[in-house]
């Protein structure tokens, strides 16, 4: 099983994710993936006995996931959905690349809890 570790300003070795974490259908999961852990986890999907990822909030009740399931004719059927912005797409994709970069674009547009607004300042 795949798992992150993370280090607090005391350099204390903390668990669990910050802010989402992915999750495939054999157990691995990776907290916070990065695009190239998506990249990973996708890969490593087959259409046997690990069919699916699934990325959403660590919390109880998430208002936002994402997931990669693998398609009986080839490539990957991806779902995305935000309750708090109605947005619910289904897509299909052959390039593990793409998806990835695609998820974590999407994610990043997400709202999470205690993470700091981006702010845009003009010069």
């Amino acid at each position: 099983m795949l798992t992150a570790t993370r280090v607090d300003g005391e350099g204390k070795a903390t668990m669990g994710a910050q802010y989402y974490g992915a999750d495939s259908e054999n157990g691995d999961r990776i907290d916070d993936p990065s695009e190239d852990a998506l990249f990973m986890l996708i890969s490593d999907l087959n259409d046997s006995d690990n069919t699916f990822v699934v990325v959403q909030p660590d919390e109880d009740d998430p208002v936002w996931f994402a997931s990669v399931a693998v398609l009986d004719e080839g490539g990957y059927e991806i779902v995305r959905r935000d309750t708090t912005r109605n947005e619910h797409e289904v897509t299909t994709a052959i390039g593990i690349n793409d998806i990835a970069r695609d998820l974590t674009i999407w994610m990043a547009a997400r709202d999470f809890p205690g993470r700091p607004k981006s702010q845009v300042s003009a010069f």
